[in-house]
């Protein structure tokens, strides 16, 4: 009975079984589970690189908001203050040598903190701007994530730290770091009295091109640092103007000034005539600390670099005005990189 009962179920169904030619329907093959012997472990994930929003966001929920204010999760316009600063150190190394290491951390923190602090004055002074402006409605001050009380605080706090950072300089760049202090605190206020904020931010961003040097040297020479100085305003009045391209419109409905608004269908040629500025006043400072080839080089380099950023600029399009000002980082460091090479040349 065994037997016969095996037999019938190895025939398959019954209603199959009386029909000619009709199988039993078997799985394709391209559906088929491989053997199990064939199957390949999956491979392991590999190490994942996170960006600086990342960072942010992952940071305690409370603390979120003093990040995002101090912009630590855009940390282009760190880069912008800090490349200068890095550039005047490069260029006060003696013959032959690398950069001061230690100098480079420590204006590398003190740009962390005064970016910071910027930014919370800026949005201080701007939070009621700022909520009127689709790019900028987020910002903690103007969505109410923290009160100006908080940031008040917050910013003392920055700058107690920065002071820690300039007190490590000598007696002669804490005077003149701490002579910058006033172009921080009024720069936010340009844009309601002047179409030219950019120059002003340019004053201010720029003011490592003159630190940097006093912190290694112990005073400025001249006949290097303002050439260097006036090539970094040229380089922030166009990186900022190509910046402000992005809120033009709201710009206009709000009542804000901007060189983009100052220059409006003629913003290549003043971006082109900055740019010129700024190579011939590197060429300058490059002659009068006996600068070699591959600084040299760097700058030729650094003004392809801004010859096609103008030429390829769509000024009606925010995200590659965006585009194009992050970009900008990429030329400070060619420059940084063409001072280290320059100086080991020598």
């Amino acid at each position: 009975m065994a037997a016969v009962l095996l037999a019938r179920l190895c025939r398959g169904p019954p209603g199959l079984r009386g029909t000619p030619g009709l199988r039993a329907a078997r799985p394709p093959l391209a559906a088929a589970a491989p053997p199990l012997l064939l199957r390949r472990p999956a491979a392991p994930p590999g190490p994942r690189s996170f960006s600086a929003a990342e960072l942010v966001r992952a940071a305690p929920a409370p603390l979120q908001p003093y990040l995002r204010l101090m912009r630590l999760h855009q940390p282009t316009g760190t880069w912008l203050l800090y490349l200068p600063c890095t550039w005047s150190i490069g260029l006060a190394a003696a013959p032959g040598c690398l950069p001061d290491w230690h100098m480079l951390s420590l204006f590398g923190a003190g740009a962390v903190l005064m970016r910071g602090a910027g930014c919370t004055i800026n949005d201080m002074w701007d939070r009621d701007y700022d909520r009127q402006v689709a790019r900028t409605a987020s910002r903690p001050l103007a969505a109410g994530d923290i009160s100006t009380f908080q940031s008040l605080v917050f910013l003392g706090g920055q700058l107690s730290l920065a002071l820690c950072v300039l007190l490590c300089l000598n007696y002669y760049s804490i005077i003149l770091g701490a002579a910058s202090l006033s172009l921080v605190v009024t720069y936010p206020l340009m844009k309601r009295i002047t179409y030219w904020p950019q120059l002003v931010l340019g004053l201010t961003f720029n003011w490592g091109a003159l630190l940097g040097w006093s912190a290694i040297r112990g005073s400025c020479e001249w006949s290097v640092c303002l050439p260097l100085y006036f090539a970094g305003v040229m380089w922030t009045l166009v990186y900022d103007t190509i910046y402000a391209h992005q809120d033009k419109r709201d710009d206009i409905m709000i009542g804000v000034k901007s060189t983009a608004l100052q220059f409006k269908e003629d913003t290549k040629q003043w971006l082109s005539g900055f740019s010129l500025a700024m190579l011939l006043s590197l060429c300058v400072a490059g002659m009068n600390c006996n600068q070699t080839f591959p600084y040299y080089s760097a700058v030729a380099a650094v003004g392809a670099h801004l010859a096609h950023q103008i030429y390829t600029l769509d000024m009606d399009k925010p995200e590659d005005c965006w585009k194009k000002f992050a970009s900008n980082r990429t030329v400070g460091i060619l420059l940084f990189i063409g001072i280290v090479l320059g100086n080991l040349w020598k």
